[in-house]
């Protein structure tokens, strides 16, 4: 307990572990329910809309939680240039929503006909549009929340938000099998913003800014320079993946598409522990870091706790993978027992590459940022073209290896001053 508290990432890691938890039975639950009423094809399907979803969420707020948190730390103590900023980027990123949303509306059909493979799941997208303003609102909420390090906070959203939008997603599926589960990624995106209006509203001191300053300019520039580093992962990310499941469907059949899905929705439950701890701890604490030497010694830390503690959970889960699959899936989803060792290789070496690419995005080091995400993206890509020709899905999770090994080498190559300097 004394290290536990003497130590502010277990600190949070634990706190965040509570909501977690409740995130990955519910998760597990929810892969039940998908597998059991929509089987595989409705799984693919399910994960091409989360990934449109989430590369528009992305694009909308474009790079939103990182610069807030820079600036903030960097004004905390000034609270007229805080409402200044905050001002900012509220009217801003409410602008930029407003555009995509009408662009959704406008083009539902034929974005329904790229993700689906037919038009008939426009209304969905058409209301997810819809809704997309006040997503953004959410993040940018969030974000104050990280900034001021109110992790409980974030934390108790979290869990009402995950056991809300579970019952609510479960009773559609049950309703409207495939229809019901598209909608309800764009009602429960909706659900959780009136979870966290409601923590607002009760520390409505936080959040009073002047609305009457509109947009200043000078927090443009680092708006623009997140922004574009967010742009490019906002859409190279989710585009990647909506390509390689389309190359799937093509050259297999939306069954083994809906196989890989299923990894990657396995592989999210664990992911979410040491990801969102990492933006709650790491990524302010990197923000408050200037020095070579600080950085060397966040990374000690990383490496002595975080790594150990992902390594020991991925064993865990690679020797009771059985259980774990037979509670997640049906019989449907058997050949991912074969699999999944592949993407547990690759998750390990992206939590090593991720001490790294921290740093790389909140100091805002744009070439590198670049360089990174379209060298792992591209060779994902066309890794997985080529080894899905030889081993089938198989080899669309060994590209996912592969691409992560290459990105860590030359995110070492990098940093190579940082350790070989004098």
């Amino acid at each position: 307990m004394k290290i536990l508290k003497q130590n502010t990432l277990l600190k949070v890691l634990s706190l965040n572990s509570i909501s977690v938890a409740v995130s990955f039975v519910l998760g597990i639950i929810s892969s039940k329910i998908i597998s059991i009423f929509l089987g595989t094809s409705g799984m693919a399907l399910m994960g091409s809309f989360r990934n449109f979803g989430t590369m528009l969420k992305s694009v909308a707020t474009l790079g939103i939680s990182n610069s807030i948190v820079k600036l903030f730390v960097e004004n905390k103590d000034d609270k007229k240039e805080l409402s200044i900023i905050y001002s900012t980027f509220f009217w801003l990123f409410l602008l930029i929503s407003g555009i995509l949303a009408i662009l959704v509306l406008i083009f539902a059909q034929p974005i329904s006909s790229f993700l689906f493979y037919t038009n008939d799941y426009a209304n969905p997208l058409r209301f997810f549009g819809l809704l997309l303003p006040f997503m953004v609102i959410n993040t940018f909420w969030l974000a104050i929340y990280n900034g001021l390090e109110k992790y409980k906070s974030i934390v108790v959203i979290q869990i009402i938000s995950n056991i809300i939008v579970f019952f609510m997603t479960a009773f559609l599926i049950w309703k409207q099998n495939i229809s019901g589960g598209l909608l309800s990624v764009a009602i429960g995106e909706f659900l959780m913003v009136v979870v966290t209006f409601l923590f607002v509203r009760k520390d409505i001191n936080h959040f009073k800014f002047d609305l009457h300053k509109i947009i200043s300019k000078k927090y443009i520039n680092v708006i623009k320079r997140f922004s574009v580093m967010a742009l490019l992962s906002a859409v190279i990310v989710p585009l990647t993946l909506l390509f390689i499941r389309n190359s799937i469907v093509k050259n297999f059949s939306i069954h083994e598409a809906g196989i890989w899905d299923a990894v990657n929705r396995l592989s999210s439950f664990y992911m979410m522990f040491f990801s969102s701890g990492l933006s709650l701890y790491y990524m302010p604490k990197l923000a408050s870091i200037h020095t070579e030497e600080e950085f060397k010694a966040e990374l000690k830390s990383y490496f002595k706790i975080f790594v150990p503690l992902f390594l020991l959970m991925l064993i865990v889960i690679y020797f009771a993978k059985g259980i774990i699959l037979n509670i997640a899936f049906t019989k449907d989803f058997t050949e991912i027992n074969d699999l999944l060792i592949w993407q547990l290789s690759g998750d390990f070496i992206r939590i090593i590459t991720l001490a790294f690419g921290f740093q790389i995005l909140v100091k805002t080091m744009m070439k590198r940022y670049f360089i990174g995400e379209i060298v792992f993206n591209l060779s994902y890509f066309l890794l997985s073209v080529y080894l899905m020709q030889r081993f089938s899905v198989e080899g669309v999770l060994q590209a996912y290896f592969y691409a992560n090994l290459i990105c860590l080498t030359l995110i070492l190559f990098m940093f190579r001053k940082l350790f070989f300097k004098r």
